[in-house]
């Protein structure tokens, strides 16, 4: 058994897309009409047959509720893999991205946190 799809629950599945894609640079890989709604996953551009990341609508009334309380919270929605948290954070200044968190050495990890502007927080940690 393995990973082969994720969902991040987002507000707007365009912009979503567009963020995931164009400022955090992941592949589109499906995006696929499923009624008022689309089936659109991603990957990361160094393993195109790897895990997807679904943007999954958060219309139910019990996803956006999940969303709006960990987001509150400081909690983020997942976490992704870069080189250089250091690095990483730059590029996404640069970009506009807003941190809520700048890169933080907590024992052998490195970790910074982003607003997707979707409704998320999302970590990302030094692998």
């Amino acid at each position: 058994m393995k990973i082969i799809v994720t969902s991040i629950f987002v507000q707007d599945q365009d912009k979503a897309l567009k963020f995931y894609s164009e400022t955090l640079g992941f592949i589109k890989k499906h995006d696929v009409p499923t009624g008022e709604f689309r089936w659109i996953t991603l990957v990361s551009p160094e393993s195109q047959e790897g895990t997807e990341l679904l943007l999954e609508p958060n219309n139910h009334p019990a996803a956006k509720e999940y969303q709006k309380k960990i987001y509150a919270e400081g909690i983020p929605a997942t976490m992704f893999g870069v080189e250089d948290v250091h690095k990483e954070y730059e590029r996404l200044l640069k970009l506009g991205v807003k941190f809520t968190m700048e890169p933080t050495k907590m024992g052998e990890l490195t970790l910074a946190v982003f607003d997707d502007t979707c409704g998320n927080l999302i970590q990302i940690i030094q692998n």
